[in-house]
């Protein structure tokens, strides 16, 4: 068994620790550009937050399956670490109301349980080429059902929000009550792009593969992350250019593409960092946030709900949820600009979990699905 990478748990952490800051956002009607989705086309710094999270599982399947088989046991295994994390998921949707005839199916947990199942698969029932096989293939096949199928009930094939063969399928498939109620008719972790999103898993297990290999030097390995991630981002914005656009929402082949090829550079950098040139003073914050990402992840999902709850009752007799009533009270008086108090609220949310999982961490404290 492979030794664990330190790179790893601290590139989980880092993109954790960014998603808790773009989630909790002290104001929403002032978020710095960066921190926002792309509206549609386009890829913020907000945008690389599930997908190296996606990549991250990925290589994290690599190791955690290295040299296992798909017996029944490793199966059964799987199925009840998937079927949790899609509960997990699924109750975060529900939570308070718990409303089953509205209740979003869909969801990041959800898409999280389904590509760690098929890439697990995947993983431990074939060899690497077809692997590296079927991460092209997906991605071709999906640009072609996304631009050359044509939409029931439309017409031609197109990239528009409520009018693209995926959202025709989730409205199709699940109905409207059940698909994310901001998008309304449309929902950008559905079925469809969830199929993209295997690539992404699948991009993360490649990489894991390649650096256990014992027969490459570390240099050899570094290069040819580099030298694919450079390919991969170059492909993506060619592609993107070409006419299939860096989308999210669509989870694009091209975004794909763009997206894998930073975390494998990003990637390669901690490993050479921490792990080859031993740079390891400077992880433990986000090492504490990387060992504890599905806790963190349904718990900061959890109690601003919990908070939204519970009312503060105003001089002027109206009534503020609590979370709300703090940043008003607590953070945004000590702040001119709102985009820098609203900063300041998230950054506060983080220090608070960092905190937390600190706490966690020195009494061992490690919750696994």
């Amino acid at each position: 068994m492979n030794k664990r990478l330190l790179s790893l748990d601290v590139f989980r952490g880092m993109t954790v620790a960014l998603m808790i800051l773009v989630n909790n956002a002290g104001d929403w009607g002032h978020i710095y550009l960066p921190l926002e989705h792309a509206e549609w086309n386009g890829c913020t710094p907000t945008d690389l937050v599930f997908p190296f999270f996606l990549f991250i599982v990925g290589v994290s399947i690599s190791y955690a399956f290295q040299g296992k088989v798909a017996d029944k046991e490793t199966i059964i295994k799987l199925i009840i670490r998937s079927l949790k994390l899609f509960g997990l998921g699924l109750f975060l949707s529900l939570f308070p109301k718990f409303d089953f005839s509205i209740v979003r199916i869909p969801g990041v947990l959800q898409r999280i349980a389904m590509v760690f199942f098929i890439c697990s698969l995947i993983y431990l029932t074939t060899k690497n080429r077809t692997q590296q096989i079927v991460f092209v293939a997906i991605l071709i096949i999906y640009w072609v059902l996304m631009t050359f199928v044509p939409v029931p009930d439309y017409g031609v094939a197109n990239l528009q929000p409520e009018y693209n063969l995926g959202a025709y399928l989730d409205r199709l498939i699940m109905g409207i009550p059940h698909l994310y109620k901001n998008g309304k008719t449309w929902d950008p972790e559905g079925l469809l792009s969830t199929l993209p999103a295997i690539s992404t898993g699948l991009s993360g297990v490649l990489t894991g593969t390649w650096l256990q290999r014992k027969d490459k030097e570390v240099g050899d390995k570094l290069t040819v992350l580099y030298l694919s991630g450079c390919v991969f981002m170059l492909l993506g914005w060619t592609w993107d250019v070409a006419g299939f656009p860096i989308n999210k929402a669509l989870w694009t082949s091209s975004y794909v593409l763009w997206t894998s090829g930073l975390a494998l550079c990003f990637l390669a950098s901690f490993y050479w960092l921490i792990d080859v040139k031993g740079y390891q003073k400077w992880t433990k914050p986000f090492v504490v946030y990387g060992v504890n990402a599905i806790t963190v992840f349904f718990l900061s999902g959890l109690i601003p709900r919990v908070l939204w709850m519970i009312k503060v009752k105003l001089a002027n007799g109206d009534e503020m949820n609590s979370e709300r009533w703090m940043y008003k009270t607590l953070i945004a008086p000590m702040f001119e600009n709102p985009y820098n108090a609203s900063v300041a609220g998230a950054l506060t949310v983080v220090f608070i979990w960092l905190g937390i999982l600190w706490i966690m961490y020195e009494k061992k404290i490690i919750v696994k699905v």
